[in-house]
């Protein structure tokens, strides 16, 4: 009886024809799971908060703590290097609050479901790309609109601001590649967490903490030269005035650095934790 209706119950499953693995499927069905990943991250409460929340408030703390200071010591507004550095933290949060939920989809099964389904196996990882740019975006429009109630302005016009808005763009999808391909390849939250700490130690040295002569004379060339600096500097030339030119570069090199060295080991980790 149980044999008879198991085989009843397949027999009126829907069947796939054709090849599932074309383009014509692909840019549909990564629409589909951006659309899953971007509402799962915002119904997520440790994703928002990571991602939004705790920049925000952090940013707050820094103008109301340390803004005069940093200003009166710097002969600008720190804002022009605060607001920078928490939209980068909450970019770098995100993608480990990212990375903490693609490690509970992998333990939950659901990659492994959507390898057995008909779907394009490339749709998962190129939707989790996109989705991340997306909330990068995002997340960076709402810090800067936070930096500007406080009194955070583009003074360079209005082009250098979109260009502005590119730099944590790339900047995260470098990092974001890395935490991807670490958590695909361990089961070990301690190691995302590592990494989540990495990442605080880079702000507190770095040019949006507080000025770079402000460092002792020992710390001062790894503060220079760590990306988060780079970046940070970029978009103070873009928003503030001063050097574009060489920290964009410094970035773009760091950045493209990060994507071309991990992109593959997070593909293949990507694969390897679809298959279960």
């Amino acid at each position: 009886m149980t044999t008879a209706t198991t085989r009843q119950t397949v027999a009126d499953l829907p069947t796939v024809s054709g090849h599932t693995e074309t383009l014509r499927l692909l840019v549909p069905q990564t629409l589909i799971q951006i659309q899953r990943l971007l509402l799962r991250w915002w119904r997520d409460p440790l994703t928002m908060v990571q991602s939004l929340i705790f920049p925000a408030l952090l940013l707050i703390v820094l103008n109301a703590v340390l803004g005069k200071q940093i200003s009166s010591f710097s002969g600008a507004s720190a804002l022009y290097g605060s607001v920078p550095m928490v939209a980068l933290v909450g970019v770098m949060s995100g993608s480990v609050a990212g990375a903490v939920t693609l490690g509970r989809e992998r333990d939950q099964g659901l990659l492994a479901r959507f390898w057995v389904l008909p779907v394009h196996r490339a749709s998962g990882l190129a939707a989790r790309i996109a989705a991340e740019g997306a909330r990068i975006l995002m997340c960076t429009l709402v810090l800067f609109g936070v930096g500007v109630a406080l009194g955070f302005r583009f003074e360079q016009g209005l082009f250098a601001g979109i260009a502005l808005f590119g730099v944590p763009l790339l900047y995260g999808l470098g990092f974001a590649t890395l935490v991807t391909a670490v958590a695909v390849y361990t089961a070990k939250a301690a190691l995302v967490e590592a990494v989540s700490l990495g990442s605080s130690i880079m702000m507190f040295f770095s040019t949006g903490f507080v000025p770079l002569a402000a460092y002792p004379r020992w710390a001062q060339p790894l503060v220079r030269h760590q990306p988060m600096t780079y970046a940070i500097d970029a978009m103070r030339g873009l928003s503030f005035g001063g050097a574009v030119r060489t920290p964009l570069l410094a970035t773009i090199a760091w950045s493209v650095g990060a994507m071309v060295l991990f992109a593959v080991p997070a593909a293949i980790g990507y694969r390897r934790a679809s298959r279960g």
